[in-house]
């Protein structure tokens, strides 16, 4: 294999294709244990702090092994991002070829068949329909992330893709020209494959249930932003169905039937309509998720009535299956949400939480696991494949162990690099003194009123981070009742605007203040004085109401552990670093984290909390968030000309984790040996 040294060196070829790289010793040492991962079909646990570079040093070691290479991406948009910008750079730069293939899911891509069979379409859909008819003919990928100017969330696109339930397979007349086929096809041949979390996932829950599993075999699989794989484990293990779906099949069905002319059919469709509105009617009218158990006794007899009217639909399909492919299709389809169903509203099924999630227009009853760890264990532990898992938010200090045991890993190494930005000149945590608990009324006034000093301080823009819906709301309403507060500044809202047009305008107006909670919370990433606040109103504890937490820390009571300490904490730390990792984003960026929860210091717990931000500085003083700010908004500054007391706490080192059981560790400090 290439000496990886010669990438990460002074003279790498990387230097030639990427403008402006440095070496880091970090992402050298990091791609040395990924590369010896891969070799031996070990198991690697990586957080690497921003800036280390942890992309290329997974990709080079991947690329250079001959083994074959499954890269898991946590969105889709970091996927076509690594195939389509990193990927190309790093074969140029070892000089060789290697085949790449990009994989998603089914619903990513047009299906011909489909579209051939729009007809009539609303008005407010025909030019995203004449759209993609003419991409067709231009498209040689079929991946609707190409059309960008249709919407990734238009009313079309589940008219002209396919799902699992109504693809005709081989059967299909279109099957030779399939986009899904080519792209597995390739897939198979590539040497490496770029795919995502959720088709990961769903490939692995296939084989646990002894299905074929549509993604290539790989001697390797390497997982980025892997901090969100517990989580979604359970998704994908579990038993689902929505109201939505069911909304899409009474419109295929419908369409399927109209030229047989059945009144009787038209009938049944109509009624398991009607039997969806139902239930979302008689379903909780608080948005979020509730126990199922506690509001089955009002959702029994619509749950039944669409159990019924499901059934008389699928007697009449079953006499018309032999009809046609897609008729053949919708009675499979049927067949199995029945079958789904009933396990959703028995209260003998597997073990599990069942809880329905209530949204302004649609509903979603799940049975979720409460600990995924053993099947991903079975799945993981074979011995025949190399697994590395690397975000810049999977341990709890240098502790693996939280996401060691959700994922049933044991035996793994853990490597830890902080970030080689100089974050203890350029970042500053300050705690707000005398401020009221988060469960006071008045505790977000007091945080907008402790923020509101900041802004007279930095020219750049302030982010704020709220752990509820209701704290954002009192923030804006706030904001709005305040507006000499912020200076002329622009206040963009979470929910005024979608997502990414809100965090476009953040960084246009480089002196803005966003307000936002939920998804904001990672993959946010915004650059220099554009971004040089962040607050965060709340230690991120999951909701005592959130009934999934709930049944998840009784179920770790029942099993002999302590669920707030043993999961509930570390859960909330490292949702703080994702949060708080919105700041520094570059190695001149600087600015401060206003952390306003009282608990961080007088709660035993605190400490790891604060750990999170090592070796930043913490200070309780305003004078020293003014002394800072000033030191820094002078063009070119990056030195912390602070006062005594908030200088750092902790020396900045390169860690490796050595406190888990069954974790192997190798450890480096600033000489001259791997540091960073």
């Amino acid at each position: 294999m290439t000496d990886l040294s010669e990438f990460f060196g002074e003279s790498s070829p990387l230097k030639q294709y990427l403008p402006g790289f440095q070496p880091r010793a970090g992402q050298a040492w990091m791609a040395e244990a990924v590369a010896e991962a891969i070799a031996d079909c070990g198991k690697l646990v990586v957080e690497a702090g921003t800036g280390t570079g942890k992309t290329f040093a997974y990709l080079l070691p991947a690329l250079l092994s001959d083994r074959k290479t499954i890269i898991s991406t946590g969105t889709k948009a970091l996927q076509d991002q690594l195939y389509h910008r990193d990927l190309p750079l790093i074969g140029k730069s070892i000089g060789r070829p290697v085949t790449t293939a990009l994989l998603k899911g089914r619903a990513n891509y047009l299906c011909l068949e489909r579209l051939d069979q729009v007809a009539d379409v609303a008005a407010t859909l025909v030019d995203d329909l004449n759209a993609v008819r003419e991409w067709r003919h231009r498209t040689s990928s079929g991946d609707k992330a190409e059309l960008t100017e249709v919407a990734e969330d238009s009313r079309i696109w589940p008219q002209v893709t396919s799902t699992v339930d109504n693809c005709l397979g081989q059967k299909c007349p279109r099957y030779s020209d399939c986009y899904v086929v080519k792209a597995r096809r390739a897939a198979q041949e590539a040497d490496l494959v770029v795919v995502n979390h959720h088709l990961l996932l769903a490939d692995l829950a296939m084989k646990e249930e002894g299905y074929v599993e549509i993604l290539p075999g790989a001697e390797a699989l390497i997982l980025d932003e892997a901090h969100q794989v517990p989580d979604l484990a359970g998704q994908f293990f579990g038993v689902a169905l929505g109201s939505r779906e069911l909304e899409r099949l009474v419109d295929e069905v419908r369409v399927a039937v109209a030229p047989y002319q059945q009144p009787e059919l038209l009938r049944r469709i109509d009624a398991v309509q009607t039997a969806v509105r139902v239930l979302r009617a008689e379903a909780p009218r608080d948005e979020g998720r509730h126990q199922l158990a506690e509001v089955i006794d009002q959702l029994r007899e619509p749950l039944d009535t669409l159990r019924l009217a499901l059934g008389k639909l699928n007697t009449a399909l079953a006499e018309l299956a032999d009809s046609s492919l897609e008729l053949e299709k919708l009675h499979e389809q049927v067949t199995a949400i029945l079958e789904r169903l009933a396990l959703l509203a028995s209260d003998d099924a597997w073990d599990g939480l069942r809880w329905i999630e209530i949204n302004p227009r649609s509903f979603r009853i799940n049975l979720t696991p409460l600990d995924v760890s053993a099947t991903l264990n079975g799945l993981i532990d074979n011995g025949h494949q190399a697994w590395i898992f690397t975000s810049a938010t999977l341990a709890v200090g240098e502790d693996f162990s939280h996401f060691g045991s959700r994922m049933g890993l044991a035996d793994v190494r853990g490597l830890t690099f902080p970030s080689p930005y100089p974050v203890d000149r350029n970042g500053l945590v300050f705690l707000p003194p005398d401020l009221p608990q988060p469960s006071d009324p008045g505790h977000t006034q007091a945080v907008m009123e402790a923020v509101a000093p900041l802004l007279k301080m930095t020219a750049g823009g302030v982010f704020c981070l709220f752990t509820s819906h209701r704290a954002l709301a009192a923030a804006s309403k706030w904001c709005r009742s305040h507006k000499r507060h912020l200076g002329g500044r622009k206040l963009l809202v979470q929910g005024s605007a979608p997502r990414d047009d809100l965090l476009r305008r953040f960084r246009d107006a480089g002196n803005a203040v966003l307000l936002g909670t939920g998804s904001f919370w990672e993959g946010v990433d915004v650059r220099g004085r554009a971004l040089t606040v962040v607050a965060i109103d709340k230690l991120p504890f999951a909701s005592p109401a959130d009934p999934l937490m709930m049944a998840r820390l009784e179920y770790i009571r029942r099993e002999g552990g302590n669920g707030f300490t043993g999961h509930q904490v570390p859960q909330a730390v490292l949702a703080l670093k994702q949060g708080a990792g919105r700041l520094l984003r570059d190695e001149t960026d600087y600015g401060v984290i206003v952390l306003c929860d009282p608990r961080i210091t007088s709660k035993s717990y605190g400490r790891m909390f604060l750990k999170s931000f090592e070796p930043m500085p913490v200070t309780s003083s305003i004078d020293d968030v003014a002394a800072f700010f000033e030191s820094h908004e002078d063009e070119g500054a990056v030195a912390c000309s602070c006062s005594r007391s908030i200088r750092p706490r902790w020396p900045a080192r390169c860690r490796a984790n050595s406190t888990v059981p069954g974790l192997n560790s190798t450890k480096s400090s600033r000489g001259s040996t791997p540091a960073c």
